[in-house]
């Protein structure tokens, strides 16, 4: 019997999968548990919709993830922080203070954990950024660190 899965079930496979099972554990165990439906024509066809949802949804975020690369790339950000004589920082500058300097500037909400500074920021100076917009989605920005 054909079924499709409401929940993830280990040996059997991912929700919304169609699998084949036999006929008394879809009635005896699937069914009553609510976690699989038999694959009539309704089911089949919210299936599809289902997957073509799950399709569009990522390709506007795809699309959404490369129009902020095109905005991003290659942009220096400029960060007044305060720093003794010798140039070195009184703390450091953030992943948490480089998102609200984007926003600020560019008007795009970059979540903090996703940008990756390759070294911290604790001297007055040049430096660069790497964010992950989306899978395979990555744009680079500059940093110009100045002294307040």
């Amino acid at each position: 019997m054909k079924v499709v899965l409401l929940q993830d079930i280990k040996s059997l496979g991912k929700k919304g999968e169609l699998v084949n099972v036999s006929d008394g554990y879809a009635r005896n165990f699937l069914f009553p548990k609510t976690l699989a439906k038999e694959a009539n024509a309704q089911a089949m066809n919210e299936l599809r919709n289902a997957e073509q949802s799950k399709k569009y949804k990522i390709e506007t975020e795809r699309a959404a993830a490369e129009s902020a690369k095109a905005v991003l790339e290659g942009a220096t950000f400029v960060m007044p922080a305060k720093a003794g004589e010798s140039g070195k920082l009184f703390g450091k500058i953030t992943a948490k203070e480089l998102s609200a300097e984007i926003k600020k500037q560019k008007h795009l909400d970059i979540d903090k954990r996703k940008i990756i500074v390759s070294e911290d920021i604790k001297r007055v100076g040049d430096y660069t950024a790497e964010i992950k917009l989306y899978t395979g989605v990555t744009a680079d920005i500059n940093i110009r660190v100045v002294k307040a």
